[in-house]
């Protein structure tokens, strides 16, 4: 096999209350990457807006790494097609960098473990978000909703209801450049241990919601009054999007990774359509458009 092409889903990270540990794979936007050997060295093929210097692109850094990692001689050419939007909280250098991941481990005859895909697929990260989060990369190599424990990185991972649907508001707006970083800035150092309880206890709920395959728990759950709170205003009419949602039929919204996309959660019971109108209408009151997408869960990363 000389060449092979993977396409890895969008994701939402967090769910509310699961900073940093929860992800889901979404259904809604794929990366598409083919890496092909040759002789030596590393290049980047792209006609989109992305670094062509592979210490500065999430697939380079991901290739580089598992050349070095895994003592592979060949040189690789890395062809990237980008779906997800970038910079807007749907895990867009995640998806590259889990596509990567996985295609390289075919490509060389790797069969790595679910751990070590990630693992790989998490050096990528470094590229936009100037350091590693597990969230998203997890749940486009592996699908469906991953809990990330890390010291050492475990991750967990549990097939959702089939019923679940999101609906994804992308607002276009200009984000900043390291928005990531800017996101992370703004969240609270130290917080109440009431508070703490709150979102734990929020957190244990979706994940229950998701054992038992209950969309309504899951949905009711996604209640975060930490970093939400705190994030609300670097979105334009967030509050008018979530509040309007809720009104709609939304089991419940809230912000989608680092932002600004906006997400709900619902069942295949819910009308989809009037929550997604309602969350457009929130964004008009601050004159802001957006694209919205009905979805369901992805199963992750897949070769094409």
């Amino acid at each position: 096999m000389n060449s092979i092409t993977v396409k890895a889903p969008s994701s939402t990270a967090n769910l509310g209350p699961g900073f940093d540990v929860f992800g889901l794979a979404l259904d809604a936007f794929y990366d598409t990457v083919t890496l092909t050997k040759q002789k030596s060295g590393i290049s980047i093929v792209t006609t989109d807006n992305i670094p062509v210097i592979p210490s500065k692109n999430t697939a380079g850094i991901v290739v580089q790494h598992m050349k070095k990692k895994f003592k592979i001689k060949s040189g690789v050419q890395i062809k990237i097609k980008k779906g997800v939007p970038p910079g807007f909280g749907m895990g867009s250098s995640a998806a590259s960098a889990a596509a990567t991941a996985i295609a390289f481990d075919r490509l060389f005859g790797l069969k790595l473990d679910d751990n070590t895909l990630v693992e790989c697929a998490g050096m990528g990260e470094r590229a936009s978000a100037g350091s590693i989060h597990y969230d998203n990369v997890s749940a486009s190599v592996l699908g469906g909703f991953v809990i990330v424990r890390t010291k050492p990185l475990d991750v967990l991972k549990i097939v959702p209801p089939s019923d679940l649907r999101l609906v994804v508001a992308v607002p276009k707006i200009i984000v900043p450049q390291k928005k990531t970083k800017v996101s992370r800035s703004v969240i609270p150092k130290q917080i109440d241990l009431s508070d703490s309880v709150i979102n734990l206890s929020n957190a244990a709920a979706i994940v229950t919601g998701f054992i038992k395959k209950d969309s309504e728990l899951i949905g009711s759950s996604i209640k975060d009054i930490i970093v939400e709170p705190s994030r609300a205003h670097l979105i334009p009419g967030f509050s008018s999007v979530k509040k309007n949602a809720l009104k709609a039929g939304a089991l419940g919204v809230t912000i989608s990774g680092a932002g600004p996309s906006v997400i709900s959660f619902a069942t295949t019971k819910s009308n989809l359509t009037k929550i997604a109108n309602a969350m457009k209408k929130g964004f008009r009151t601050k004159k802001t458009d957006c694209i919205v997408v009905i979805c369901k869960f992805s199963n992750g990363a897949k070769t094409i």
